[in-house]
């Protein structure tokens, strides 16, 4: 097993795996395009196959390197699924198995979350999940398990 790319605690995906002269590039059925094999977009696959086959994410309603303004600086979510009028519904952050999934990931996350205002945020790195939901009076509640969409 190449340890940037270990199994991970997701159901099992088939991925379209080719490699080239920069390294291995995988086939995002999303975005109908090859992009580079790093240790996040691992991650990245996985959930993205589990948020549409454990979770009821619509794939034409996930967005990958969501846009997010943050004082005139522009950032990227990893991953937001929207809802049926456009709006962010969740918002997940994924990290590489090996990073840990700590206060500054959950930061990020809010920061984002700050103004996609997602009901869920989602924070992995394949092997650990962190879900939350954004509660009426702005705080975070930790959920057992992912939501549900």
């Amino acid at each position: 097993m190449n340890p940037d790319y270990p199994e991970l605690d997701f159901p099992a995906v088939r991925l379209r795996v080719v490699r080239r002269d920069s390294g291995l590039s995988v086939w995002d059925p999303l975005r109908k395009t090859f992009l580079v094999l790093t240790p996040e977009e691992w991650v990245r696959r996985h959930l993205i196959q589990f948020l549409t086959t454990h979770c009821g994410a619509q794939p034409t309603r996930i967005v990958q390197e969501y846009a997010v303004a943050m004082n005139g600086s522009p950032q990227r979510a990893d991953v937001v699924v929207v809802d049926d009028c456009a709006q962010p519904l969740l918002l997940a952050e994924c990290k590489a198995a090996g990073v840990k999934i700590g206060r500054e990931t959950l930061a990020q996350a809010v920061r984002y979350n700050s103004v996609l205002r997602a009901r869920y945020v989602v924070l992995t790195n394949g092997r650990s999940h962190y879900c939350y939901r954004l509660c009426e009076d702005g705080t975070y509640a930790r959920m057992e398990r992912f939501p549900v969409l």
